[in-house]
């Protein structure tokens, strides 16, 4: 466990401390498990040190109570400082999905000396963009519009929900793999504190006004986005691609908002093909 103050976080590495390291932030109410293992090891093979670990309210990290939120976004971003620190990183690349995307770009604003890259992942532009962007499906809304009347107590419920959750991410260009996402599900309530309260990061807000500030963002960037996303569709991958000077888009055919197994190898070779072109390899 690694500590950021009073919090407590949980995290995992594969490869060697001695390559360059690469610490992966994932997204709202999903432990580090959504971060495949798989992809993990592709990028280590690569010759990379990969973290990941769990956000604050999930997986085995410090869980505070459902609906009780003394937290902002800038907060998370200290515990991925936190997380470099327990690695004994000075700096590393980033990848975040989603939220974590978001987590990314604050970091690379508050301490750019710490961020060598970012990769982001089915993100949104951090203080918005110059014109609206699409949001949620009404799918989506609708789903979550029964979280109060979940019984958490009711295992098999819950699983059933976080299923529907995963479902209704995916994109067209793939075979939903049910047998998988249940599997991982399964592995995520076993191994969580409290997973009603990963919910709490849907009330979650920053401290402070980025409005206008992403184009500041000095670091290389690369984003990956699926061009099928019901949450934060295409135009929003787009538009970060656009405000950050001499960032790179990579359009993933068919894919949702997830990290699916059918993407790894394409992942894993953009991510250390850009990471490479940092080093000069």
């Amino acid at each position: 466990m690694i500590s950021n103050g009073a919090i407590q976080i949980s995290a995992q590495c594969f490869g060697s401390t001695g390559d360059e390291p690469i610490v992966l932030v994932m997204g709202a109410t999903a432990s580090m498990l959504w971060w495949p293992e798989a992809l993990c090891r592709m990028l280590a093979e690569a010759g990379h040190h990969v973290i990941r670990y769990d956000n604050r309210d999930t997986g085995r990290s410090t869980t505070g109570r459902s609906g009780e939120v003394a937290y902002n976004v800038e907060d998370m971003a200290g515990d991925l400082f936190a997380v470099m620190d327990g690695y004994d990183l000075p700096a590393a690349h980033v990848a975040g999905m989603s939220l974590g995307g978001f987590i990314g770009q604050m970091a690379a604003l508050m301490r750019p000396e710490r961020v060598k890259s970012l990769t982001l992942i089915g993100a949104q532009p951090l203080g918005g963009a110059d014109e609206p962007l699409p949001g949620i499906s009404d799918r989506f809304t609708e789903h979550f519009a029964r979280l109060a009347d979940l019984d958490w107590s009711d295992r098999p419920a819950v699983s059933d929900f976080l299923l529907e959750i995963a479902r209704l991410s995916a994109g067209n260009g793939h075979a939903f793999d049910k047998a998988s996402a249940r599997a991982r599900i399964e592995a995520e309530i076993a191994r969580a504190i409290d997973m009603k309260s990963a919910f709490n990061h849907g009330m979650v807000s920053t401290r402070e006004n980025w409005d206008g500030r992403i184009s500041d963002i000095a670091c290389p960037v690369l984003v990956i986005h699926g061009d099928d996303d019901p949450v934060l569709p295409l135009p929003n991958g787009e538009a970060i691609a656009r405000l950050v000077p001499g960032a790179k888009l990579s359009i993933l055919e068919g894919t949702g908002h997830e990290i699916h197994d059918g993407d790894l190898e394409q992942i894993a070779c953009e991510m250390t093909r850009f990471i490479g072109g940092q080093r000069g390899d």
